[in-house]
């Protein structure tokens, strides 16, 4: 065995030799990273909010090779400056994206003993508006958590708070959450501390920092009665929510923007350099100096006005052969190639997150309720994502605020089963419902009951499409009669008469009698 592996390894260091093979040597390659996470959540908080100043800012401080060449990082030359617009697509994408979600978030179901208790709690925690808000940040910022606070001094119930991705850390361990780290700013006289609220299974503990070292919570007064508890530790009173994982870091978020900011970067430079030519391109006119309008009463040469009556002055026509006339020039803008430029880069701005129509963008095709719903593709792969998320969040978080109401009032922690129900986006019309439903009717493939209940759903009470069938049936002469009922009785004192009667016949009356029975009772005999 010896021997052939190291005829092999000559054979093979010969065929290396002729044919002039280098083995490669590279181990490692260096990649530098120019954000972490924490700078990436800031990037992209400052996309949403779309301050133009913000963002030239923030690429103005951004260190990186290529950061150089965005648009929103370029300066521009002096006496060339251009006007730098941004948009505002990010946060239309998001805010549509939110209110789609919220506008089909139907209801939450509860066990009857626990109902009246949440919708206390939903009420003074304003659980809707918070979970519209959770939707929104977790979008573009890429995560969030929810902390749970038992506060009796403030009310009765937990308190549910939202924290977004820059204020939380998540610690893992194993692939699985240890603990979420809530961190709030706080300011006593010229000192700064954040307040560091570490929430895991079974415990809360809580640390005040200044400058990046412990201080006491007696120094700032709000903390002064802020104390350590333990609890049953089969829950954690925090519970994160994001919709797409990071494949960055284990365990957090990912923002929709992620991998769109340069196209974004692109369509403002489109859109402002779009601007800028028709800028530069407006009408000027030369009028001769014999032309211009005087005051009528000093008969001085009115001042051009830039907002009514823009013009340059022009040497009057005092030359042979000259003649004094108005002139009017304007250059050529090309509209087409900025405007398919601009549709382009919106397309890849747009791509894989929502459909141009969702945001009101005519797509120039059919209206049809088909057509509609072929443009919502993207929009409704995109919120069966978030739905998702929230049909997994949402339980989780109403059964630990349940477990932490019977961890405030001292009683045995129960699990509670929640269910969360969203209703149905972009349905057909009713007008194509009715087409559709009407012909399967006449076609006698699809019952008054199918028809009413396809119709109407669950707009209408069970009482209403119950009498709205019995007013189709009617209409079509369909009678619904009782089963009539079977007098087993009379069938046998019916049977022993024909057999004491059977006694004095012949043998063919027998036969005779016998067929008439059986064809009545439904009896057949094979030959």
């Amino acid at each position: 065995m010896r021997w052939f592996n190291r005829m092999s390894e000559n054979v093979k260091q010969r065929m290396q030799s002729w044919l002039q093979i280098t083995p490669a040597n590279v181990d490692s390659f260096n990649i530098q990273e120019t954000m972490d996470f924490q700078a990436n959540v800031i990037k992209n908080r400052i996309w949403y909010l779309g301050d133009p100043d913000e963002l030239a800012q923030l690429y103005s401080q951004i260190d990186s090779s290529q950061n150089r060449l965005r648009f929103w990082a370029a300066r521009s030359s002096t006496g060339r400056e251009i006007r730098k617009i941004h948009i505002g697509l990010p946060a239309i994408m998001v805010d549509t994206l939110t209110d789609i979600i919220m506008t089909d978030f139907n209801q939450i179901t509860v066990p009857d003993k626990r109902e009246d208790a949440w919708q206390k709690i939903s009420q003074e925690n304003e659980f809707k508006s918070l979970l519209e808000e959770a939707v929104s940040q977790a979008l573009y910022l890429g995560d969030g958590a929810f902390k749970i606070s038992l506060d009796t001094r403030m009310s009765q119930y937990p308190i549910i708070e939202w924290y977004p991705a820059d204020r939380i850390d998540i610690i893992c361990n194993r692939g699985r959450m240890k603990e979420v780290v809530f961190k709030t700013a706080y300011k006593e006289g010229n000192k700064q501390y954040e307040l560091q609220e570490h929430y895991g299974f079974g415990y809360i503990r809580n640390e005040l920092l200044h400058n990046g070292q412990k201080a006491d919570l007696k120094n700032v007064a709000a903390l002064a009665g802020l104390k350590d508890i333990r609890f049953d530790d089969s829950f954690c009173m925090a519970v994160p929510f994001y919709i797409y994982s990071n494949p960055r870091t284990k365990g957090r978020g990912k923002s929709i923007f992620d991998g769109k900011t340069d196209d974004f970067d692109s369509l403002d430079e489109v859109w402002s350099q779009w601007i800028q030519a028709m800028r530069d391109g407006r009408a000027t006119k030369y009028i001769p100096q014999d032309l211009i309008p005087k005051n009528p009463e000093t008969g001085a040469l009115l001042k051009p006005n830039p907002f009514d009556n823009t013009f340059i002055t022009m040497d009057g026509g005092m030359r042979e052969n000259d003649t004094d006339k108005v002139e009017v020039t304007q250059p050529n803008i090309p509209h087409e190639s900025y405007l398919s430029t601009y549709i382009t880069a919106l397309d890849l701005c747009l791509q894989g997150i929502i459909s141009p129509s969702t945001i009101g963008i005519d797509v120039k095709k059919l209206d049809n309720a088909e057509a509609q719903r072929e443009k919502e593709k993207t929009t409704l792969y995109t919120r069966g994502k978030i739905i998702d998320a929230l049909q997994t969040t949402i339980p989780e978080l109403i059964n630990i605020v349940f477990k932490s109401l019977d961890t405030l009032n001292q009683v045995a922690v129960e699990e509670t089963e929640i269910s969360v129900e969203f209703g149905d986006y972009a349905n057909p019309s009713f007008e194509s419902q009715i087409e559709t439903v009407g012909k399967a009717k006449s076609s006698a493939i699809m019952s008054n009951e199918a028809v009413v209940d396809e119709l109407y759903g669950d707009t209408k009470t069970e009482e209403w499409k119950q009498e709205e069938i019995n007013r189709l049936n009617a209409r079509d002469g369909v009678e619904t009669m009782e089963e009539p009922a079977l007098n087993m009785d009379g069938l046998e004192v019916k049977k022993q008469s024909a057999a004491e009667s059977e006694g004095g016949m012949t043998g063919e009356s027998k036969s005779k009698s016998k067929d008439v029975r059986n064809v009545t009772e439904g009896v057949s005999e094979t030959p």
